[in-house]
């Protein structure tokens, strides 16, 4: 199995449930097709560099993954036929890979993410503690007068 990382753009005018539709497109082909995806990374509308179909932005996705040959031709195919994607470009990683390590780097970005979830509901008790220290700092205020 070889690891891959393919972006594509896809036409930045598509409603919210046609990209949507065209996102599931993408991870029900990496499914059938035997692959295991490690990651799904929507960047966004950015500008592109150049004009492309009369579009001067586009709708950019970068899609990690383990496969074999017959999943990028799949893939590569359904982007050739469809008109909502762009531009797509697909890049070797790594020559050799199990479904062990990627099973694990899939495991280990879940992790990481539920700690930054943790982290970040522990930025906001903060908040609270600040009004205490408010509070201390205003009964040392009375004592002095």
């Amino acid at each position: 199995m070889r690891k891959y990382e393919t972006v594509f753009i896809s036409d930045p005018d598509l409603q919210d449930q046609t990209r949507a539709d065209l996102f599931e497109k993408v991870r029900n082909i990496i499914a059938k097709e035997g692959g295991i995806l490690t990651n799904f990374d929507d960047w966004g509308n950015k500008k592109l560099a150049y004009e492309i179909k009369k579009k001067l932005r586009g709708h950019y996705v970068c899609v990690t993954y383990g496969g074999t040959g017959g999943l990028i031709k799949e893939l590569e195919r359904n982007f050739r036929l469809t008109d909502d994607v762009l531009k797509f470009m697909t890049i070797l990683l790594s020559d050799d890979v199990t479904a062990e390590q990627l099973e694990k780097e899939v495991q280990e970005a879940l992790d990481q993410s539920k700690q930054a979830d943790k982290e970040s509901v522990e930025d906001e008790t903060p908040g609270e503690e600040a009004s205490s220290e408010d509070e201390k700092v205003e009964e040392t205020e009375d004592k002095t007068e």
